[in-house]
């Protein structure tokens, strides 16, 4: 397998009018008759500049692809895919986890009771306006990273058995068997491959 996926295309903005904006009034603003000449100024100037940009360089930008993609799929990535998939997934997600700038609405059946909807479920008009919502998409996304990280390990099976080496034949003899752990483990993964399902759309940054 041979993966390369680059940025974005860029264009040209400018912002001259709207980061002072954003800095003075804190991002609650709105242009009106109330606005000082200066801010009319940079208004026009910002409009402007971009204007020249898009009649010029962001004419040439326009041209390029909107991001290079090439994928090279061979034979043996496929010979278990849920596990070469695994091991590109589970980085992806840490990375959103760390860098994300939002997070998505989680239904309250996809979390603990503690992070659950309370108060904010009687806001009709702002369902997701609570102090949980961050916890509760951090806890969806750590469940998605905790699953794929097990897919990626060789036998995580392993730590619920132990065969007894002294003792031949089949069916083997165990030292050590947790059944009831294996199949706790079993199901966590599943729901984290589930929610990841689920939930696929809302992962971005």
């Amino acid at each position: 397998m041979k993966i390369y996926i680059g940025p974005y295309r860029h264009r040209w903005h400018s912002t001259i009018y709207t980061k002072y904006m954003n800095k003075k009034y804190d991002h609650d603003w709105d242009l009106n008759d109330n606005s000082n000449l200066f801010e009319l100024f940079l208004d026009k100037l910002e409009y402007t500049l971009q204007s020249v940009y898009n009649a010029t360089i962001n004419k040439i930008l326009d041209k390029r692809e909107f991001q290079r993609i090439n994928v090279r799929i061979d034979n043996y990535d496929i010979w278990s895919m849920d596990d070469t998939l695994a091991h590109i997934i589970s980085p992806m997600l840490k990375m959103l986890q760390e860098k994300k700038h939002g997070s998505a609405y989680v239904d309250d059946a996809d979390v603990p009771e503690s992070l659950h909807h309370k108060e904010a479920l009687d806001d009709q008009d702002h369902p997701d306006h609570d102090d949980l919502i961050h916890k509760r998409w951090d806890y969806v996304i750590g469940e998605m990273v905790w699953a794929f990280e097990q897919k990626t390990r060789d036998n995580w099976e392993g730590d619920y058995y132990e065969f007894d080496e002294s003792v031949r034949g089949w069916p083997p003899k165990y030292k050590r068997h947790d059944v009831e752990g294996l199949k706790t483990h079993s199901a966590r993964m599943s729901n984290g491959f589930r929610l990841f399902g689920k939930y696929y759309e809302a992962l971005w940054d």
